[in-house]
Formats: C-alpha cells, structure tokens, sequence
C-alpha cells in the first residue's frame, strides 16, 4: 500500500428533511448564491421552491444559472462565470446530479480567474481559488456531491474532458435520498452504472489494497442489490438511500487511497459522449463489459477471479477463467436486466468516427490498469458495436 493523506472537508446533511438545515449550511460562506440547474424538473417536484423560501426567509439574495445541459458545455459554464463576476456572487449553490454540480464547480472556479475557463478545465493548476460549494443531490450517479472532479464538454470541438482540483470539493451537501424517488427507471440505471463504474475503475488497480478492494465489493454489492430495486421499485426509501450514499464513496477518493489507480473505461467513454451526447452511464454500461473481456488474461483474472467470487458469489472451485468469465457475463446481464442498451449500435453510434474516438480515448491511457493504444481501444469499440 502506498503513502496517503486523506481529508475530505464536505459536510453532508443526509436524509429526508435536511434542506432544513440548508441556511445552516451556507451562513458560513456569504449571502449572495447562484443557483445553478437543469431543465426545471426542481421547479415541477417542489425542491425549487422550498429552496427559495428558504434563501428569501434567511436574508439571502440569489441569481440563476438554469438550463443546465446532461454533459455539461462549456458555453453555460461562461454564463454562469459571467453572472458571478458581475452579480459579487459569494457561495455557488447547484441542484441537481453530476452535471449541474460539474458545472457549477467549474463555474466556482472560473467565478476566480482572469481568463476563460476553458483554461481550468484543460489545465487545473490555473486554479488558485474557488468560491465555496453547497450541492442539494438529485440523482444518484456521479458523487460530485463529495469528490473534487467536475467533466465539461466543448461541444464545436467534440471535446469532454475531466479537470479536478481541491479546492473545487463541496463545502456541505444535503443528500435527501427522497428527492430521487421521481428519476426515471432509465436513468436511475444509468446512475447506478455510473456508481459500479466509478468503483470498478480504483478496483482494478496495479497496486493492491486489501481493505479498500473489500469496501469496493460492498459497494458493488450495494449497487448490484439496489440498483435493480429501485428500477422496479422507484419510491422505495431504503433503496434510494443506499444508492444515494453508495455514490458519494465510490469516488470521494477512499477506494483509491495506497494504490495506483489510472481510469480507463471513463477516457473511452467520454469521447462516445463528446461525439455523439450520449447518456454517460448507458456508455459506461455497454462498454464495461467489453473492456473486462478485452483485458482478461494471465496478469489479470486473478482479479477477475476475485470479483467473481466476492461480488456475484461464484464458487471458487471452479477454474480462474470460468470464474472470471462467469463474472463477466454477470455484469453484462445486470446492465441488460436495468434496462439498459448493451450495444453501440442501440444509442446511435456506428463506425464513422471510431478511428478519432479512439486515437483521442488512448492519449488518457498509457499507465492504464492494462496500457491500451489506439487500435486496442477501438477494437473494443467495435466489439461493443
């Protein structure tokens, strides 16, 4: 296990009725807010007006970032910059899932630098100071609410890049799993790919950690059991809940704490996205398996083998491979049984643009779990199509 230092600074306020503790958790940072959001779906399910009142009765003053877009532009990211340099904007308050927080950090950190933001998401060291974050959580997926990252796309330029610094980690976090009782079936699959996604990337790692890979198979566990669940059961509590707390710790760095972790299904996926504005957990979904397959081999099904057996319960007397394969097979079948497409083909994507997705997906992969290069990547590409 290597070195580490590990301090997360985000307060989480987690359960039903903890908006009431919202003006709690923005007093300490000031009292001009941006509110950042998608496409309104807040203001249909009450979430927006609650908020409001909420601002108004506590002496708060708000502008509006709306319209946020599923993978985030960089285009609404500037709009928001520009509203918080104008406006003396104090503390940036997203609502929403991954995308609305990704943005808004960025926007937080744009909100501080001279230049165009775009520079922050190509080269994070621009970043020397943020405005403070509080996220309200609406979809369980990307852990946002409690991690560093944020993902942006340019789209004139079939761009979509991850940044992360610090500084851009939320202050405090209300996660009410009841606020994601009305996500679709589809998306609340997509999410939960999302979740076992992020998992899966610090868990197939180069460098061993025994404790944290134990945590990580609980996780997958968690999603496995409510993932499905909540698809046929959307208003379940305890479902939402596990789901909801599951992502904030599939990426709040802990599973990758003492071991070397490189993603590589994340680098692949983000140019399907960027070319063709796909869901990102219905891309991770249809490409995981293909990527487990393709690495498969003497280095790596002991890993595999591992997988199999703790997380999907096979038993260990059958052969490394049968194991590993079997486990495969399974996690295929999981995303298929949520609804969720399991080829390229389903969401749009042919072979036109394989060549420069791959070439753009390798540049990310050189110290990967297994290296890949261009023609690796698109050879999975092609057998996921």
């Amino acid at each position: 296990m290597e070195p580490f230092i590990y301090h997360i600074p985000t307060k989480i306020y987690f359960g039903k009725g903890q908006i009431e503790h919202l003006a709690d958790a923005l007093k300490p940072y000031g009292n001009k807010v941006l509110l950042v959001y998608g496409g309104g779906s807040i203001k249909k399910n009450g979430i927006y007006d609650r908020v409001t009142d909420i601002l108004k009765e506590n002496g708060f003053t708000y502008e509006e970032l709306s319209g946020v877009e599923p993978n985030p532009r960089i285009t609404t990211v500037r709009k928001g910059v520009q509203i918080c340099k104008q406006k003396g904007i104090e503390v940036v308050l997203p609502i929403g899932g991954g995308s609305t927080i990704d943005c808004a950090k960025v926007v937080a950190a744009g909100a501080c630098y001279d230049g165009d933001p775009w520079d922050i998401v190509q080269d994070a060291s621009c970043v020397t100071k943020v405005l403070p974050i509080v996220t309200i959580l609406t979809l369980s997926a990307t852990g946002s609410e409690m991690d560093t990252f944020a993902v942006i796309s340019d789209m004139d330029a079939n761009d979509k890049l991850g940044t992360g610094h610090p500084l851009m980690r939320p202050m405090a976090s209300i996660l009410d799993p009841s606020y994601t009782e009305t996500v679709s079936a589809y998306q609340t699959a997509a999410g939960t790919a999302d979740i076992m996604s992020h998992i899966f990337e610090a868990y197939f790692s180069n460098v061993q950690g025994y404790m944290q890979d134990r945590m990580a198979e609980g996780l997958l566990k968690t999603c496995i059991h409510y993932g499905a669940y909540a698809v046929k059961h959307p208003d379940d509590y305890e479902a939402r809940a596990n789901l909801m707390w599951a992502s904030s710790w599939a990426i709040n760095d802990f599973l990758k704490l003492g071991k070397v972790v490189e993603w590589t299904v994340h680098p692949m996926e983000h140019e399907l996205s960027a070319y063709y504005d796909i869901t990102h957990g219905v891309g991770l979904a249809i490409l995981t398996p293909h990527w487990m397959r393709y690495v498969l081999n003497d280095n790596t099904v002991k890993k595999f083998r591992e997988y199999g057996i703790n997380v999907w319960g096979i038993s260990s007397d059958l052969d490394d491979y049968e194991i590993a394969n079997k486990a495969i097979d399974q996690t295929a079948a999981y995303f298929k049984e949520m609804g969720l497409p399991s080829t390229l083909t389903e969401v749009g994507i042919g072979t036109e643009k394989l060549d420069i997705m791959a070439q753009k997906a390798a540049s990310a992969l050189e110290h990967a779990y297994m290296p890949l290069n261009a023609e690796q990547v698109k050879e999975i590409y092609m057998a996921a199509l």
